[in-house]
């Protein structure tokens, strides 16, 4: 049997991706492993499902100062020789990474054993993680076309983001029992992203009275930001997170306020759901969530709005024409030339194999 790890980790995008991968890669008939952080969300997230999961240490390269980029380099080193030992006792076929800075010890350590490696690349350009990586690399899959030209040459292949599949397979009636909603009234899904949104949940909220007149709300408001003020609303119910029901809230759903992250908006484009994009701000990020989402805007799969510039009646107005025009959308994503990303990827990784 051949032997494959995965890495990736310190968000759920850089988890999920290969979440999705597992199924075929066991059908395809891989042995997994999984190399993360000691206690990265990637640990959590694994658990499920019934993969050996290794630590190594991690530090984050940061592109401005800070106190621990003097110690975070020590970790890195340290890193890089547990994930040496790794590669040593597990002896894999092949390396897949989505990214994030954990992932930067197992590539090299893959690399310095010659071992082939792929890398997945979510955004339209790489993130600083991955461009450490890239030499090491056999091949990187990306999402957008655009992506291309900020990859080495011969090494790029346009595969969109591996989806969960369980996603395709909601049931509308079950996401409405489980809300305790009405089927007569449209929904709306809040989404943060894994850590939540502080200017989406205060924005969503502030225009919360007047959303409710039309619809029903669904709140996806990330770990310890929910308001227990709001809990008795009618037609508005909040989770720091789901899991197995997410399925079934994205099959009720109408429309969806979401951040840009590359495969949150990927897993929209598959579900073709109509929705407001509200990427995170230059100002706190590297900006990949703003070209995501003008791309996305471009192709006619989403409406967004600067975050700097939200203001309630402009998010309300925005949702409105989302819902009004939402078999504009759909139709838009419905003709989308989105790779089928999963069977290029695993037919990519047996080509290495």
């Amino acid at each position: 049997m051949k032997q494959i790890i995965l890495t990736g980790g310190g968000t759920a995008g850089h988890v999920t991706p290969n979440i999705a991968l597992i199924p075929k890669l066991k059908e395809a008939g891989y042995e997994i492993n999984y190399i993360g952080s000691y206690d990265g969300i990637e640990k959590k997230l694994i658990s499920d499902f019934h993969v050996p999961y290794f630590g190594i240490s991690s530090g984050k390269l940061r592109r401005y100062f800070d106190i621990k980029n003097f110690t975070d380099p020590f970790k890195v080193l340290k890193g890089c020789r547990e994930a040496i030992r790794l590669m040593n006792k597990l002896k894999p076929d092949i390396v897949f990474s989505k990214g994030g800075f954990v992932s930067v010890p197992v590539v090299y350590a893959a690399q310095r054993r010659k071992i082939p490696v792929i890398i997945h690349e979510s955004d339209m350009t790489p993130g600083l993680a991955n461009k450490l990586s890239l030499p090491f690399a056999n091949k990187v899959c990306c999402n957008f076309p655009e992506t291309i030209p900020y990859l080495p040459s011969g090494k790029a292949v346009l595969t969109g983001s591996p989806i969960r599949q369980e996603l395709l397979l909601g049931n509308r009636l079950s996401g409405l029992k489980f809300c305790n909603f009405t089927a007569n009234k449209p929904v709306i899904m809040v989404i943060g992203g894994s850590m939540g949104a502080v200017a989406v949940n205060n924005a969503i909220r502030d225009a919360l009275s007047k959303l409710l007149e039309n619809y029903q709300i669904v709140h996806l408001c990330g770990k310890g930001k929910q308001d227990s003020s709001l809990n008795h609303i009618t037609g508005y119910i909040q989770f720091e997170y789901v899991k197995e029901e997410l399925k079934d809230l994205f099959a009720m759903t109408d429309v969806v306020v979401s951040r840009a992250g590359a495969n949150a908006i990927c897993e929209l484009l598959a579900l073709k759901k109509p929705n407001v994009l509200i990427p995170l701000s230059a100002a706190a990020s590297r900006g990949d969530q703003i070209l995501n989402a003008k791309s996305f805007q471009k192709q006619g799969f989403s409406a967004v709005l600067e975050e700097e510039s939200l203001d309630t009646m402009q998010l309300i107005d925005t949702i409105n024409e989302v819902y009004t025009n939402k078999a504009t959308y759909i139709n838009a994503m419905s003709n989308s030339k989105q790779a089928d990303s999963i069977d290029i990827i695993i037919n990519l990784i047996k080509s290495l194999t």
